[in-house]
């Protein structure tokens, strides 16, 4: 099973790091009103690799849902690519299949991410409520 987790968090991080890329190439553009050209065989094949990630993440259920938020966003990226996104919707596409992938990440290396100052702080005030 150690051997499974860890071939899924390096194909965590390839994915992540791989649609990182892409942003960064979009990020690069000066013109946020140009249409997105984004490669659609990239995008494919990288669809297909997030499908086979968690087809192989079926012992791990902490993962099942982020993996699921990308293969989602990245469906959605695919469905209007390429040419039909202004680069500023392509990258809140490519930000939403990349936050998913590092929460996946962290789980598979056994480190949840914190909870922001918020979440943190609410929490607090209900313990305090509830007297805890």
């Amino acid at each position: 099973m150690i051997t499974e987790r860890s071939q899924l968090y390096y194909t965590c991080v390839f994915l992540q790091v791989s649609f990182r890329a892409i942003e960064n190439s979009v990020t690069a553009a000066a013109d946020e009103t140009r249409r997105c050209w984004l490669d659609a065989q990239t995008l494919q094949m990288l669809l297909g690799e997030l499908k086979r990630c968690r087809q192989n993440a079926m012992p791990f259920r902490d993962i099942h849902i982020p993996l699921d938020q990308a293969i989602y966003h990245c469906g959605l990226l695919m469905a209007k690519c390429p040419g039909a996104l202004d680069q500023r919707l392509c990258r809140h596409h490519l930000e939403a299949i990349i936050a998913p992938l590092e929460q996946a990440i962290s789980h598979l290396a056994g480190k949840p991410k914190v909870p922001t100052s918020q979440a943190t702080v609410a929490d607090r005030g209900l313990r305090h409520w509830f007297g805890r």
